[in-house]
């Protein structure tokens, strides 16, 4: 790689110097011929611009963590990730791929704060999803149990090992098996809402295959082995109308 940079044009390797203090100022000295204090503002202006993208996609996250542990991974992020895509909108993706990788979350902070960055992400993926459903095939009135319900292409069926939705500062949190529905409802706002374990599988069955609602019914019903299956076929009935009802199923089509 040294080999290379020095192969390069003279006004190529200034900008990889430059670019390389701005990123991680600590590895990387300042550029020959440049002022200390533009510097400084050059590099807080990188910082600043960075953070107030993620600042609106992570405000629980920054505020849980604190001023300098939040500073920490910004800088982190900017200083070791080298970001698959140059849109500005998709920085907060960046940056939840940034905390996946080994190490990136040093193991003194809380262990929820994965899945609390990507509790938060979420609604920016849903809320800027480009996603529609094809109104042309689906019946917003058809029998839930006969056919097959149509699921809000806008969703998520999320399982997370802490209560996410509850976290906050100065309030204790332990870990705890959590399920959670998140959809964009037809106001084009993300609505969030905690689920059971039954529904989370109702809905991974409706997603994953063309089942009508009775027969997807039936397998949760033999996986469970309840000794009644029919009570377990009127729970799911209820909580497919309310979800209907909801937004989060928008009707029915025939399975082929």
């Amino acid at each position: 790689m040294q080999v290379m940079a020095r192969l390069l044009p003279e006004f190529q390797r200034f900008q990889y110097a430059f670019t390389s203090h701005i990123r991680n100022p600590r590895a990387n000295p300042c550029p020959p011929g440049i002022e200390a204090r533009r510097m400084r503002i050059y590099r807080s202006l990188v910082y600043k611009n960075l953070e107030s993208f993620l600042l609106n996609c992570f405000p629980v996250l920054r505020k849980v963590l604190g001023e300098r542990r939040w500073a920490r991974l910004v800088r982190d992020f900017l200083a070791d990730h080298h970001s698959c895509s140059p849109l500005f909108h998709e920085i907060p993706q960046e940056f939840m791929r940034f905390l996946q990788t080994d190490g990136a979350v040093p193991a003194t902070y809380p262990k929820f704060v994965l899945e609390l960055g990507h509790y938060e992400w979420i609604e920016l993926v849903l809320f800027t999803s480009s996603d529609t459903p094809d109104w042309e095939v689906i019946d917003p009135a058809g029998n839930l149990l006969e056919k097959r319900p149509v699921l809000n292409p806008v969703l998520a069926n999320l399982r997370y090992s802490w209560p996410v939705h509850r976290i906050a500062p100065r309030i204790k949190i332990l870990p705890a098996e959590t399920y959670l529905l998140v959809f964009r409802d037809a106001g084009d706002q993300v609505q969030f809402t905690e689920i059971n374990a039954f529904t989370s599988r109702l809905l991974h069955l409706l997603e994953s295959a063309d089942y009508t609602g009775q027969t997807a019914l039936e397998i949760i019903a033999t996986e469970s082995q309840h000794p009644s299956p029919e009570v377990v076929i009127q729970g799911g009935v209820k909580i497919m109308r309310d979800l209907r009802m909801r937004g989060a199923f928008l009707g029915t089509t025939s399975c082929e």
